[in-house]
């Protein structure tokens, strides 16, 4: 009896051991059939220029211990310790705040590696608030550009306790309203989080703010779609901190309404006088009107150029026109002293400003 138990139990362990083969067997002539790899799980790589479907920021940030932060639209960073920015690159070109350009900052210094540039800034303060900026510089030859598909911006908050506002050197500024475009007062803030308001000298009043027609933007300040003559006059932004009790006042800025097209520059020339006898002085001025900040640069031509000396002066004002309406008056006046016969002939002036150049001219002759 037991040695019948025994071939029984026998009979059905091997037909247990031969099913299980014949399922690995199966298991692989399927894997055969599909002609896949059997291969361990990974995570798909992700392409260095893409993320997420946009392009990935080349710029970082150089934390402790050889970490690094890929920066977004904006940062908020704390005042005083040093900022390191690197930007993927054999050849990079950066932007930052301009002043730090301006007063030529011993604090900011940039070193190009092969394979990244870094932008380093010593004791950051609320000053340094603003955007920064790398690309990618090209090269074809001699020429040079920026490579579109490579280029990342961060604008960088350095908060400060005492400094709610972006100090600025300019103590009253002034802002130019123009009917085609929007305006900007620029009082910006050393933190997104700052609660900002903005206020009316005289009659002294709070403006309402709709977020449509006048809105306000921490990186750039109050802005107005719609300027006009009511926008006039002088004005200061007022901010809040969870932080402190009293409210900090902002530089002042004149709201100045422009009226003027723009355009290439329109300009006029006049002499001092037209007939001249031999050893007398002249002028010729050049005058051109155009909007405020609009530079204007002066080219002369004219009888004795390259054999007789000249003296040329060049200046420029703002004046009102009425109405609140203001441009900018700006004259390049040449002197011809002790004439001579070859200072006799035509006086060309070409100006130039950012939307092009006018030439017009003039002619002064012998006095009979």
């Amino acid at each position: 009896m037991k040695l019948w138990i025994l071939l029984l139990l026998s009979l059905l362990l091997l037909e247990i051991q031969n099913g299980a083969s014949q399922h690995t067997k199966n298991k692989k002539d399927a894997s055969l059939r599909t002609g896949r790899k059997r291969v361990k799980g990974r995570n798909p790589k992700v392409k260095d220029k893409e993320l997420d479907g946009k392009l990935q920021s080349i710029l970082t940030q150089v934390l402790d211990k050889g970490r690094f932060l890929r920066l977004g639209d904006s940062v908020i960073l704390n005042s005083g310790k040093t900022l390191e920015l690197r930007c993927k690159g054999s050849k990079i070109d950066w932007r930052y705040p301009s002043y730090l350009d301006t007063f030529n900052d011993s604090r900011l210094s940039i070193n190009q590696n092969e394979k990244f540039s870094q932008l380093t800034l010593t004791s950051p303060s609320a000053a340094d608030t603003g955007e920064y900026s790398c690309w990618v510089i090209l090269c074809d030859g001699q020429e040079c550009d920026k490579d579109p598909d490579r280029i990342s911006t961060s604008y960088i908050f350095f908060t400060d306790k005492d400094e709610l506002f972006v100090p600025s050197t300019i103590h009253f500024e002034i802002v130019f309203l123009r009917p085609d475009k929007p305006a900007v007062v620029p009082c910006r803030v050393t933190t997104p989080k700052t609660t900002v308001s903005l206020h009316r000298e005289m009659p002294p009043e709070e403006i309402q703010v709709d977020g449509k027609l006048i809105s306000y933007n921490p990186t750039k300040g109050f802005i107005l779609q719609n300027p006009g003559l009511e926008h006039m006059g002088a004005f200061y932004c007022k901010a809040k901190s969870a932080t402190k009790n009293t409210p900090q006042v902002s530089t002042k800025y004149q709201l100045l309404y422009v009226e003027v097209p723009s355009g290439p520059p329109y300009a006029t020339i006049q002499a001092s006088s037209y007939e001249v006898r031999g050893g007398d002085v002249f002028d010729v001025t050049c005058t051109v009107l155009g909007e405020p900040e609009m530079n204007v640069k002066f080219s002369w031509t004219y009888p004795g150029q390259g054999q007789r000396p000249v003296s040329i002066q060049a200046s420029h004002r703002l004046v009102n026109r009425g109405a609140g309406q203001i441009m900018r008056v700006s004259q390049s006046i040449m002197t011809v002293d002790d004439v001579e016969t070859i200072d006799y002939g035509n006086y060309i002036c070409t100006a130039k400003n950012n939307h092009g150049e006018t030439s017009v001219a003039t002619q002064v002759n012998s006095y009979h």
